[in-house]
């Protein structure tokens, strides 16, 4: 997953980010052991074929979808609005009412697309940079 997340904000965010946004954003590398921690606090759905993970995504506490990547090279497939589907699944057996998320402006036309609504455009600051998203929400 920390190799999928990396690749994909390089090849793909970078299209909506600055390089100094899409380094703070990645890392310089991949990082395993961050990504161990942060499973431990997360419900994480992943899609794979043949041992080759090609998507997941993460559902915290009262909704929140943490994180839905895709890696570039297997976008355009369903696989995200599959895993999508998962996650509001599982949070309507825990009882949420709502999905809701920080989408990048790169994920932002996805979410709306799966009935998300803007709440409010912010900027945020993530190691040392300032990035652009957007607080959406879809009731469930």
């Amino acid at each position: 997953m920390a190799l999928l997340f990396h690749e994909t904000v390089r090849k793909i965010n970078s299209r909506d980010y600055s390089e100094t946004q899409v380094s703070a954003w990645a890392g310089l590398a991949p990082d395993p052991a961050k990504w161990r921690v942060r499973q431990s606090s997360r419900l994480t759905f992943v899609e794979e074929e043949r041992g080759i993970i090609r998507g997941f995504a993460e559902l915290e506490d009262k909704g929140h979808v943490g994180a839905l990547y895709v890696h570039a090279e297997h976008q355009g497939r369903g696989i995200a609005s599959a895993l999508l589907q998962r996650l509001e699944e599982e949070a309507i057996a825990r009882g949420a009412d709502y999905l809701w998320t920080e989408a990048s402006i790169t994920a932002k036309p996805f979410f709306a697309k799966h009935g998300f609504e803007v709440i409010v455009a912010q900027e945020v600051e993530y190691q040392g940079a300032m990035f652009r998203n957007y607080r959406m929400r879809k009731k469930i």
